[in-house]
């Protein structure tokens, strides 16, 4: 397989980091899923290899609930990908972390109830991965080696991810920020555990975007606050991105090893595997 139709790292994230790669090859991946939210862009950033996904498409036009979560990490682990950076937009549920906060989760709760949670679904065996610590170590390390001084970073806390597209009731809210659950949003799973399937190493960097309902005295969360709030936001992200890839381990990690001794129904992909190059 050619060079630049590889990548070690691979970002899932919002359109706004098209502007990562200066020469970028664009590629098509099939999947035992169906397609992925777009084509997958390939270039460099800080010289590596870097493959990037939209997580809603080229237009926005997958709701939370409706990304193909299983064709997308599918698609990276064919292109070679072992690390995947997943920034995603939060709202807060703690009075410490306001808008513009960006936190590091070292913990996630998931409240979705979507199909197509496992790659793992079909007869053939039973096969469980470890959970208990749903972000590779190692890949939270290297984004909280790459805050400066204007993106500092919150070391930990956990996201609750809900099924969307809706925003959280007011109690629903309330009771999430009870529990101690530090911000909520609707992406993050099964994104983290769908990459753990494939033993890929996967971390997220939340951008907060508003105060959650259940925060005393908020009105209430709507689109166009956290779509204004996310774009204000994104030049920081991009550069906290550029230095994390930067930054980023190569070699063997434990989540490589999440198959190990396992009995797949099937193989997982082999790099090269369903890759086309649009032209």
């Amino acid at each position: 397989m050619r060079a630049d139709l590889r990548a070690e790292i691979g970002i899932i994230g919002g359109s706004g980091f098209y502007s990562f790669f200066a020469d970028p090859v664009r590629v098509e991946v099939d999947t035992p899923f169906g397609p992925p939210s777009a084509p997958v862009t390939l270039g460099e950033v800080a010289g590596r290899r870097v493959a990037f996904l939209p997580r809603h498409g080229e237009r926005h036009q997958h709701a939370p609930h409706l990304v193909n979560y299983r064709a997308n990490l599918w698609a990276l682990k064919a292109l070679g990908v072992a690390t995947v950076l997943a920034p995603c937009a939060v709202g807060s549920l703690q009075p410490t972390l306001p808008p513009g906060t960006f936190v590091v989760p070292d913990q996630v709760v998931d409240r979705t109830h979507r199909p197509g949670h496992t790659v793992w679904e079909t007869e053939g065996g039973v096969v469980h991965v470890p959970f208990a610590d749903p972000y590779c170590a190692r890949t939270r390390a290297a984004f909280l080696a790459a805050a400066d001084e204007a993106t500092p970073l919150t070391d930990g806390g956990t996201l609750v991810v809900i099924n969307g597209p809706r925003f959280s009731s007011r109690a629903e809210s309330q009771w999430h920020a009870a529990n101690g659950w530090s911000v909520v949003g609707m992406t993050g799973m099964p994104e983290a555990s769908v990459a753990r399937e494939l033993a890929m190493c996967f971390a997220t960097v939340a951008c907060v975007t508003d105060n959650d309902a259940g925060l005393e005295g908020e009105a209430g969360v709507t689109a166009a606050d956290v779509k204004a709030v996310f774009a204000g936001n994104i030049e920081r992200l991009k550069g906290l991105l550029a230095r994390t890839v930067s930054g980023a381990p190569s070699g063997e990690c434990a989540c490589h090893h999440a198959l190990d001794g396992l009995p797949l129904p099937f193989p997982p992909p082999a790099v090269g595997d369903g890759v086309r190059e649009l032209t």
